[in-house]
């Protein structure tokens, strides 16, 4: 009997490549481009992913042999899910390997965004002696987080994993979903005796827009941006945005109206509209902290992607 063979087209961490290949499958992890995609993938029984490869109805009618779709991350765009099952594929992701990654980075950009640590870091580089006292002088004007509010629109295991972190820096905590009611936020201390437990109930949208400090959205893909511009007048002046989820969930015209204006004081972007070449005025504002699509990319999420995708996968052909 032949083994089952599985292209991780967006590669996989070298401890889900064990698990699969110590179940006896093999893994093949050459890259293959849309155009050579087809051919190649006739040859396999499963197909894994990331947030690079397309999945779409026209590669799934031709290839038959597929058995299996695995989306190493949470959100599946990238895939036709509904199609794919119907069509009787197992569809896999990995909504928990990476949950904490994501979260350390927005809680990244709310620092650097309110100590002004990427105005500092792409100024210093050239900035001459005579300019160094000025620029010390607008750096100075950052902000703590403590007793700050932060938005959390989408409270699945991201948003309540910046909740987790939230609280512990000492910040309130509002959040906004229609599919979760309340959440139960339990906080451990290494070394502690003890943990701590949070009940939190969540809000409508309006009264979250309107009294957080900091605003981050974790949603699939919308229909229309969340925050556009009919929502900037009922934000606080000076928010800041995050957007480690998808392209689209801001409006970039209106968020680049609102910075522009002083209503957004910054805004911490990971995800564009237009990747893999976002605009220009994006890349090069002033009040923007940047990060290329590494919200899930730790050494620690790809390990629990790897492993998570592996048993699911060895799961599914045990059945």
């Amino acid at each position: 009997m032949s083994k089952i063979r599985i292209l991780a087209n967006d590669g996989i961490d070298d401890t889900g490549k064990a698990m699969l290949e110590a179940a006896g499958f093999e893994v093949v992890t050459t890259h293959y481009k849309a155009e050579e995609l087809e051919a190649e993938l006739k040859n396999f029984d499963a197909i894994t992913v990331r947030s690079a490869t397309q999945v779409r109805k026209a590669l799934i009618d031709a290839c038959p042999n597929l058995k299996v779709i695995g989306r190493g991350g949470v959100g599946m765009d990238n895939i036709d899910v509904a199609y794919a099952r119907e069509k009787g594929l197992g569809v896999y992701n990995t909504p928990a390997a990476s949950s904490r990654s994501v979260a350390e980075l927005v809680t990244a950009h709310a620092f650097t965004l309110a100590r002004q640590l990427h105005l500092a870091n792409r100024a210093m580089p050239v900035t001459g002696n005579n300019e160094f006292a000025k620029l010390k002088k607008q750096c100075s004007e950052g902000n703590e987080l403590l007793g700050k509010t932060i938005g959390i629109i989408g409270f699945g295991r991201i948003g309540q994993e910046v909740a987790r972190i939230a609280l512990g820096l000492g910040m309130n905590v509002i959040a906004s979903d229609p599919y979760v009611k309340e959440a139960k936020i339990v906080i451990t201390i290494p070394g502690a005796q003890q943990s701590i437990s949070v009940d939190i109930h969540t809000t409508d949208i309006k009264r979250l827009l309107s009294q957080s400090d900091i605003i981050t959205i974790h949603i699939p893909k919308a229909d229309k941006p969340v925050i556009g511009k009919e929502e900037l007048s009922l934000l606080k002046k000076g928010v800041i945005l995050i957007n480690t989820a998808r392209g689209g969930v801001f409006d970039e015209d209106a968020l680049i109206e609102g910075l522009n204006s002083g209503q957004i004081g910054g805004a911490g972007i990971d995800v564009f509209v237009g990747e893999p070449t976002p605009r220009a005025d994006i890349l090069t504002h002033p009040r923007i902290s940047l990060t290329p699509h590494v919200g899930g990319s730790t050494v620690e999420a790809q390990e629990n992607v790897g492993r998570e995708l592996a048993g699911l996968i060895i799961g599914h052909f045990a059945k």
